[in-house]
């Protein structure tokens, strides 16, 4: 799944629907050299992403999903896609989301070992609802 989150972050940070993508594995990262050397392998399934559009966007985004689950914990062999804003970080106020890594136009996804190119449609389907 590592390579699938690589190649999906990678994607993700070309889309023109997407602000940003916080993913150690991308070379924009600040954190690439040393993930290079903490784990060569991969920077792992986990990232966030930052859809442009905020809060309603990513709420649609979510909502739009067919292959990813939305559920709050993280890591799995399914691809998993949450909005804290709207759930697990919705009681803080928007500045205290932010400092929390859970701004309103941020979503946290885990990318598992279903096929790369198949995660990769059903984002760009999502994207295009969000976007509408």
């Amino acid at each position: 799944h590592v390579r699938n989150a690589q190649a999906v972050a990678e994607w993700l940070e070309k889309d023109p629907r997407v602000e940003a993508v916080t993913y150690a594995g991308l070379p924009s990262s600040p954190w690439h050299e040393r993930a290079q050397r903490v784990v060569p392998k991969g920077a792992g399934a986990l990232f966030t992403v930052a859809i442009k559009g905020g809060y309603d966007a990513c709420v649609k985004l979510v909502d739009s999903l067919q292959l990813f689950s939305h559920v709050a914990n993280l890591g799995d062999t399914r691809s998993l896609i949450i909005h804290p804003a709207s759930t697990t970080h919705r009681q803080l106020e928007p500045e205290q989301q932010v400092q929390a890594g859970a701004a309103p136009n941020v979503v946290r996804i885990s990318i598992g070992i279903e096929d790369v190119a198949d995660i990769i449609a059903d984002l760009d389907q999502g994207l295009a609802a969000a976007a509408s």
